[in-house]
């Protein structure tokens, strides 16, 4: 079969040739498949099979793993490798892909979703923590992670001068049935925070990018996106970590 493909991981290569990938394709979601000869500079299916490549992949399943028998780059994002705070970023990006996308099933918003995000990050189009919220809470969202942000969970306010999310429960409560900070971690939405994140985790898939923030406002965005991730998830991510340290 034919499908259009990010190769999101480089997987342990055996032997001088081969290359051995992950890939989050249209049709079958997340995969693992190998493409003989492509660690040759010459071979013509190299380039199509790097990490961050996007490419055409014809696939032949194996049994344990896709055969990639032909492979034609579509948009290699060679701008990503110019920074190498963005190239850790967009590698966060592939890691968390890889565990919240489905394996074996269709995922057509996920692969868009990363799409727009690394070519959001390529052409310097849009704030890179701004980027990665969106792709956070959007993509938890998809996999059956979105927080419940419509009301307070308490009293059913759906708006007030500040609400608390909890990141445990993925509920929000406000100020005035919960004064002090919830004991499970909680964190302060202001009405700009929160409008936000219901607009990233609601608001159709096309327009999941579309709205402004202060730089103060994204910097806050993304703190909380990123935590209420961990959270949710209950595991770190190497490369996030590294993102985080530069």
């Amino acid at each position: 079969m034919i499908s259009d493909a990010l190769i999101i991981r480089e997987n342990n290569n055996i032997g001088e040739a081969d290359r051995f990938v992950t890939a989050l394709t249209r049709e079958l979601g997340v995969i693992r498949a190998s493409a003989r000869g492509a660690r040759n500079i010459k071979n013509r299916n190299a380039s199509a099979t790097q990490l961050l490549s996007y490419s055409r992949l014809n696939l032949i399943k194996g049994r344990d793993k896709y055969i990639i028998t032909d492979a034609q780059p579509i948009d290699v994002f060679f701008k990503l490798r110019s920074d190498i705070k963005i190239t850790a970023l967009a590698q966060y990006f592939c890691e968390l892909a890889g565990i919240l996308a489905p394996q074996e099933e269709p995922a057509e918003e996920f692969l868009r979703l990363m799409l727009n995000s690394l070519h959001f990050l390529a052409e310097k189009k849009r704030n890179p923590l701004l980027v990665k919220a969106v792709l956070e809470l959007r993509m938890l969202s998809m996999a059956g992670f979105m927080p419940n942000l419509i009301a307070c969970s308490s009293c059913g306010s759906f708006e007030c001068e500040s609400m608390w999310l909890s990141p445990m429960t993925g509920s929000i409560i406000c100020n005035h049935c919960s004064p002090a900070q919830p004991t499970e971690g909680g964190f302060p939405l202001s009405p700009d925070l929160l409008a936000a994140m219901r607009h990233i985790a609601y608001t159709e898939f096309d327009k999941c990018f579309s709205f402004t923030m202060s730089e103060d406002g994204i910097k806050q965005l993304s703190i909380y996106a990123e935590k209420y991730m961990l959270v949710q998830l209950g595991r770190s991510f190497k490369t996030l970590e590294f993102y985080n340290s530069l």
